[in-house]
C-alpha cells in the first residue's frame, strides 16, 4: 500500500466509535511483550475470517482510549525480523501480510497488517486459540471454532499473496512478459489488457475494487520470491555435496524467481552441476551428460507442480556424486509404483499454466518420458520415495548389470513393463533385454530377472494358459 492511503486508512480506523474486532491500538513506546502480539495475531485473524473480511490490523504509537498519535520507538532497527518470529509460532506458518512503518508529525507509527485465517482453519499462537470480545482478548470458543472449519476452502493457488496493489505495483512485482513470451501471445499494447488477462487467469483477483496478486501469480511470475511471503518458503534449493552422503556440501543455491520465470536458468544451472562422460566418436571427444536433461527438467517441473503447498518444506534438487535426489513437501495422490500410468494433480491450475508454457510434459506422459531416457542412457532404474510427508524421486548414475543388486534390477524390470505397456506394447525376455544390453545368448539372466519381478508381485504373464515360453509377454501387476 502506498503511505498516502495508508494514512486515510489510519485516520477511518482513529475514527471508529470504539476499538472492535478488527482492529487493535497500542501506546507501545520501546518494548512490549512478544506472546501478546501473536495472541493478537491468532485472535485478530480469526476475528477477521469470522466477518470475512480478508485483514484486520493491530497498530502501535497510538494511545488506547484518546486514539492521540503519540508515536512508538519499537523495534527501530529489526522489525522486519518479527514476521519471521511470528511465523514460527502460528498455525502452518502464516504471517503478516506487511508491517508498516508511517510518520504522522514526525512521529512513527507501526500498522500490522493481520491476514484472515486462509485455509478453513482457526489460527492458533503456540497452540492456543483466540478471538475478540469487544476490546478484549479471549479464547476462541468452540462455536467460533467450529464456525472457521465450515468456511469454505480455496486451495492455495487462489489465496492472496500481495493485498490491494496498485497497477503500477503489478508491473513492479510480476514478470508480465514472461507470460506472455512463454505462452507465444502478442504482448498487449496497454497495461489495462495485461491486467484482464491475468484476471481471467487468476493471477490477478478485484476485491472491494482493489487488486490483489494469487498464490498462482507470485509462484509463477514473481520476480523476487521474497517479496511474497505467502511463497517465499516454496523456493526450490539446489545442493551439491562431495561425495554419497550428507556431510560435506560443496554449494547450495536457492532459486529467487517465480517458478515460470525462473525454470530454464535453473535447470541449466543443475545440468552444469551434473557430472559427465567423456565418449569418443569418430576420434573426435566430446562430453555427453551423466543425466538425461529431458528427465531432469521432467522431474524438476513435477516436483514443483505436485508439491503440497499446505506441509511445510520446499521443492530440492539433491547432487550426489552417485545419484540426483529430486524432492517436494507431501504425499502424492496416487501410488509412486502407478506414477508412469495414473495421474492427479493437486494444484490444477499451476499444473495446466506450467504445461501450456511447455514447462512440462502433457497430463500423464511426464514419467513415461522420464523412465524411456532413463532405459535409453542405461542407467539403473529410478526410484520413488515417500518419508515423512516427502516425496523424492532418485536417479541413480551408471552401473554395469552386475553392479546392480536384485532390487535394483526387479525395480527396472518393473518400470520396464510399465512403460511398453504405456507404449501400447508387451514387455518379452527380448526386449528386457535391450533394455539391459545383454547379449542373445545370456537370456537366461532376463529370464531370471522377470522371474524375482514376477515372485516380487510387480508384474505377471500376459496368457498364462500359453505353453509357448519364447513368445510369452509380460505386463504391470495392475492389469
Amino acid at each position: 500500500m502506498e503511505e498516502n492511503e495508508l494514512k486515510i486508512i489510519l485516520t477511518t480506523l482513529i475514527n471508529l466509535p470504539s476499538e472492535n474486532e478488527l482492529v487493535e491500538f497500542k501506546e507501545v513506546k520501546n518494548n512490549y511483550d512478544f506472546r501478546k502480539i501473536g495472541k493478537y495475531f491468532s485472535a485478530l485473524s480469526n476475528e477477521a475470517n469470522l466477518l470475512n473480511q480478508d485483514y484486520a490490523w493491530l497498530i502501535f504509537g497510538i494511545e488506547d482510549k484518546t486514539r492521540q498519535i503519540v508515536g512508538t520507538n519499537y523495534r527501530s532497527t529489526n522489525l522486519n525480523n518479527l514476521k519471521k518470529e511470528i511465523a514460527d509460532k502460528i498455525t502452518n506458518q502464516i504471517t503478516f501480510i506487511e508491517i508498516h512503518q508511517i510518520y504522522i508529525d514526525n512521529k512513527r507509527v507501526i500498522m500490522f497488517q493481520i491476514p484472515s485465517s486462509p485455509k478453513g482453519i482457526p489460527i492458533a499462537f503456540e497452540g492456543h486459540y483466540y478471538a475478540r470480545n469487544h476490546e478484549s482478548l479471549v479464547p476462541l470458543s468452540i462455536d467460533k471454532i467450529e464456525k472457521i472449519r465450515s468456511v469454505n476452502i480455496k486451495c492455495f493457488e487462489e489465496q492472496i499473496a500481495k493485498h490491494d496493489i496498485s497497477n503500477a505495483e503489478v508491473f513492479k512485482y510480476l514478470s508480465t512478459e514472461t507470460y506472455f513470451d512463454l505462452l507465444n501471445l502478442p504482448y498487449p499494447s496497454d497495461q489495462s489488457s495485461v491486467i484482464e488477462k491475468f484476471i481471467s487467469e487468476k493471477i490477478l483477483v478485484i476485491k472491494n475494487n482493489k487488486l490483489s496478486i494469487t498464490n498462482l501469480g507470485a509462484l509463477l511470475l514473481a520476480k523476487r520470491l521474497e517479496d511474497f511471503d505467502t511463497v517465499f518458503r516454496k523456493t526450490i534449493r539446489v545442493i551439491i555435496y562431495k561425495g554419497k552422503s550428507k556431510v560435506e556440501t560443496i554449494r547450495e543455491q536457492i532459486g529467487g524467481k517465480g517458478y515460470a520465470l525462473g525454470f530454464d536458468g535453473l535447470v541449466d544451472f543443475i545440468n552444469s552441476q551434473l557430472p559427465a562422460n567423456e565418449e569418443i566418436e569418430k576420434a573426435l571427444r566430446k562430453e555427453v551428460t551423466m543425466y538425461p536433461t529431458l528427465a531432469i527438467r521432467e522431474l524438476v517441473a513435477n516436483a514443483l507442480i505436485h508439491q503440497d503447498f499446505e506441509v511445510k518444506g520446499f521443492p530440492m534438487v539433491e547432487i550426489y556424486q552417485d545419484r540426483i535426489e529430486i524432492s517436494n513437501s507431501g504425499t502424492p495422490l496416487i501410488k509412486p509404483d502407478r506414477f508412469i500410468d495414473g495421474y492427479e494433480s493437486r494444484n490444477e491450475r499451476l499444473s495446466d499454466i506450467m504445461r501450456r508454457m511447455y514447462i512440462c510434459e502433457e497430463i500423464g506422459s511426464g514419467i513415461d518420458k522420464v523412465i524411456f531416457n532413463v532405459e535409453l542412457y542405461q542407467l539403473p532404474a529410478i526410484k520413488f520415495q515417500v518419508v515423512n510427508s516427502r516425496t523424492s524421486i532418485i536417479m541413480y548414475s551408471y552401473k554395469q548389470l552386475n553392479d546392480m543388486d536384485r532390487d535394483d534390477k526387479i525395480r527396472a524390470c518393473y518400470q520396464h513393463a510399465c512403460l511398453k505397456y504405456v507404449s501400447n506394447e508387451k514387455m518379452t525376455n527380448q526386449t528386457l533385454r535391450e533394455r539391459f544390453n545383454i547379449e542373445e545368448k545370456n537370456l537366461s539372466i532376463a529370464s531370471r530377472i522377470i522371474a524375482d519381478t514376477i515372485e516380487a508381485g510387480l508384474i505377471k504373464i500376459e496368457n498364462p494358459e500359453s505353453n509357448s515360453k519364447k513368445h510369452r509377454s509380460y505386463i504391470p501387476y495392475w492389469l
